[in-house]
């Protein structure tokens, strides 16, 4: 497409669960619902039109070892484009990314710096790795560079205890959380454990990554408090792998581990059934490949979520919550399209028709 080009989206665009139009224009890269005067260059796509996918939690930059070089993070990203996904939270990577905010061909990424763990209680080359006297500098240099979400590791395995434990004391999270919320950013923390959630929940943190550990007796203060969570259970999926391979030095661990998949789609429903708010993450990168989306969403309707509620968990509710537009007027014409309605049938979001960024067709 030039640039004096529009493209006609037509068919059926859904710009809200029940809010359906028949068609928008895209002109100059933004979104209209009025016919442009006089149009001539015009591209017609016709289908089910989405806001472009959103994976709220997602790692660019990040492979098994810690940081990749850039040839590899690009082919992330374009995996994840060609999926649907326009949208990412990265929730920690320490790679500098900044680069792809330049290339309008890639997905847009809202960064959470990089992760903050506890001294030999997380996986090596990912994180900042410190105490707990230290939390509050880092959140501070963690907020500043990312894009207003900071990232914590609340629990891990403790070697000495052969179990999952909190990683920090409450005093430090909610000095660290008071100093991100201070600079405009909001927390998140990696957590599998029971035990970490309380005292992240009621120091004022935003939202909980993985929340395998969420228990009955936790919902009630989750859902008060308005704190989101992002399961990830495509990577929730891989816990009884991983679990086999801590089965002679770690035998507790283990056994949590396997607990903790076992109950993974209980726990996802109770949460949804208690108006905790839910959204769609994939964990992509690191050991897990990027473009999972369509996966997750199935995973979540599995879970028990209805599939108009999975879907918003990746488009609107999820735009919604990370403060980027949809398909309104005016708004940058990131969209997919698909051969048939996603809102019957979640799988459809396997194959996109077409995918448009900036106003582009790139697949």
């Amino acid at each position: 497409m030039s640039d004096g080009a529009v493209l006609h989206v037509k068919g059926r665009v859904l710009t809200g669960p029940e809010d359906v139009r028949d068609e928008l224009w895209v002109v100059g890269g933004r979104i209209s619902y009025d016919r442009p005067v006089g149009a001539r260059d015009v591209t017609t796509v016709t289908g089910w039109a989405l806001p472009g996918l959103v994976d709220a939690h997602c790692h660019v930059g990040l492979g098994a070892e810690g940081p990749v070089d850039t040839e590899t993070a690009e082919k992330q990203a374009l995996t994840d484009r060609e999926t649907g996904t326009l949208l990412i939270r990265d929730a920690g990577s320490p790679s500098d990314t900044r680069w792809i905010d330049d290339r309008a061909d890639l997905p847009k990424i809202i960064r959470a710096g990089r992760h903050i763990a506890r001294t030999r209680r997380y996986l090596r080359g990912y994180a900042w790795e410190i105490e707990p006297e230290d939390l509050v500098a880092y959140v501070a240099r963690e907020a500043r560079r990312g894009d207003g979400w900071v990232k914590l590791v609340g629990d891990w395995i403790d070697r000495g205890v052969g179990d999952l434990t909190p990683c920090w004391p409450r005093e430090a999270v909610e000095a660290g959380i008071a100093e991100a919320h201070r600079l405009g950013a909001r927390v998140t923390a990696h957590c599998f454990a029971e035990n970490s959630l309380r005292d992240l929940v009621e120091a004022g943190i935003d939202c909980v990554e993985h929340a395998t550990g969420l228990t009955e007796d936790l919902i009630p203060l989750f859902a008060e408090r308005g704190v989101a969570i992002v399961p990830t259970l495509v990577n929730i999926a891989t816990f009884p792998k991983l679990a086999a391979g801590g089965d002679d030095k770690y035998p507790r661990w283990s056994a949590h581990m396997r607990r903790l998949h076992e109950r993974r789609y209980d726990t996802v429903r109770a949460a949804y059934d208690a108006g905790i708010p839910v959204y769609v993450g994939t964990d992509a990168g690191g050991s897990l490949p990027h473009g999972l989306v369509a996966e997750e969403v199935a995973e979540l309707v599995t879970a028990g979520i209805p599939p108009v509620r999975a879907l918003a968990a990746t488009t609107w509710s999820a735009r919604t919550w990370l403060g980027r537009p949809g398909l309104e007027e005016g708004a940058p014409a990131d969209l997919v399209v698909y051969e048939a309605d996603p809102r019957a049938d979640v799988r459809v979001l396997a194959a996109p028709r077409r995918v448009v960024l900036d106003g582009r067709v790139v697949e």
